[in-house]
């Protein structure tokens, strides 16, 4: 059984920057989910469901309290205006009830930014899907969750059989006590938080001097990728994705699970690699088919650090350049295995918690500044859960299909994974302002699947 995760007080300095770089709304780190359900949910039960759900989770019900100073990272505290009627809502789609216009509505609901001054989380049961279906859009802030927790965060509403006996009460957990914020002490620890952390790794060091040679080149390494990275102002590659806007448009798609890791397998290398091709063989024949072939696009990966201590985000980010000339995709695969190598060594030693620190130190107007200066150095993103190997249930409906909503954070389009019961579902979202054709950009996604699975018969 996985780990319980561990709900911290304050903020990492990684979401203290996520929250911070909402100023700017291009550089948003919500994310979503699309579940399409075999029939309508039960509405009155999902509630009772999510009302248990929020004993036993009290991030549920708590809202960030930033800093008075703004030079520590915020705190979560209880709502005591919570209502959960706010935060599990009701509609249902006019006729004819198609799977575009659920794909609207949700992309605009993912991009509506959160009420700030109350828990930022969204579920929103949808009604009158063409089939006799229904559906469920859940939205949350990435500084809630992020993927993996959001995953097992889930098993509090779902079931594992259509009429499952729904769980006992939970014990109220006792309102948290208000903290006791001292200006003065925030001030002192943002200030000498870069200086304090010297003095821990000097005082460790001072009890083991045997780790002076690791430590010391741990440190040369690390400053060298976080320069590397903060001073990468070259431009993103491509040609046509030059335009951002706050314009968002969603496309589904989904491969089977076994047979994409059997490409993976036979040409040497993993699912995550057989994903990040996937997108980049897509992207690159979108190019050749507008007539603007390039060799190569940078690309951004999500990384889970999840141990069994982590907290509710524990991922960093790394970035890769992948070859999008005129080549077989086997080829293109083996590429981007070994591009993906050297990407995942790059962020060990520069994590995202780390570069978080130094945020830290600057103000938010040069933070936002920086980061968009940082996301305009990438094409697209990719990111890849795990979900549930098994139907699951949730309020009386099976889930048919789940597709993640990833951030854009700046780029084209993000690509984001979501493993379920044997099939592989993609929710591709997309900057329409970049993306000029959307439906050309999930066909090259569909052909590239197809091609990556049929070098097994090949």
């Amino acid at each position: 059984m996985a780990a319980p995760i561990v709900f911290e007080r304050r903020m990492t300095d990684a979401e203290g920057l996520m929250w911070r770089l909402e100023k700017d709304p291009f550089l948003s780190s919500t994310f979503g989910n699309v579940t399409f359900l075999d029939r309508p949910l039960d509405h009155q039960r999902l509630l009772r469901r999510m009302a248990h759900a929020v004993e036993a989770v009290p991030r549920l019900r708590q809202r960030v309290q930033p800093a008075p100073t703004g030079l520590s990272s915020p705190v979560w505290v209880d709502d005591d205006q919570f209502d959960l009627a706010r935060h599990v809502r009701h509609v249902a789609l006019p006729k004819p009830g198609t799977d575009r216009q659920l794909l609207d509505l949700a992309a605009l609901l993912v991009a509506d930014p959160f009420d700030r001054a109350r828990p930022l989380w969204e579920f929103i049961v949808v009604d009158g899907l063409r089939g006799g279906r229904g559906a469920l859009i859940q939205k949350l802030h990435h500084t809630v969750v992020d993927g993996e927790a959001g995953i097992r965060m889930s098993m509090q509403f779902l079931d594992l059989e259509r009429d499952a006996p729904e769980p006992p009460p939970v014990e109220p957990a006792p309102p948290s006590p208000p903290e006791e914020r001292n200006p003065l002490a925030d001030l002192l620890t943002g200030t000498f938080r870069l200086p304090l952390a010297l003095a821990r790794q000097g005082r460790d060091l001072l009890a083991d001097p045997t780790r002076v040679p690791a430590t010391a080149q741990a440190v040369v390494g690390a400053t060298r990728e976080i320069v590397t990275q903060l001073t990468d102002t070259e431009r993103a590659h491509s040609p046509l994705w030059t335009a951002r806007s706050l314009g968002r448009r969603l496309e589904v798609l989904r491969a089977p699970l076994e047979a994409t890791k059997a490409a993976a397998h036979h040409l040497g290398g993993s699912l995550n690699t057989a994903f990040v091709t996937i997108a980049t063989e897509a992207a690159a024949r979108y190019h050749r088919e507008r007539g603007h072939p390039v060799d190569t696009l940078r690309a951004s990966m999500a990384i889970s650090t999840r141990t069994s201590g982590s907290g509710a985000n524990a991922f960093t980010l790394a970035r890769l350049v992948v070859p999008t000339g005129d080549l077989p995709i086997a080829e293109r695969f083996r590429a981007i295995q070994a591009a993906t190598e050297g990407a995942r060594a790059s962020s060990a030693s520069a994590s995202l918690e780390v570069l978080s620190g130094l945020a830290a130190l600057l103000p938010t107007s040069v933070v936002t500044r920086l980061a968009r200066q940082q996301s305009q150095t990438v094409d697209f993103a990719t990111s890849n859960v795990r979900g549930a190997p098994i139907p699951v249930y949730v309020a009386g409906a099976r889930v048919v299909s789940n597709h993640p909503v990833g951030p854009l954070a700046g780029v084209a389009f993000n690509l984001t994974l979501l493993s379920y019961d044997g099939s592989l579902d993609m929710g591709l979202h997309l900057d329409t302002a970049a993306v000029a054709e959307p439906q050309r950009l999930l066909r090259a996604h569909e052909r590239a699947v197809r091609d990556l699975l049929a070098v097994v018969d090949g």
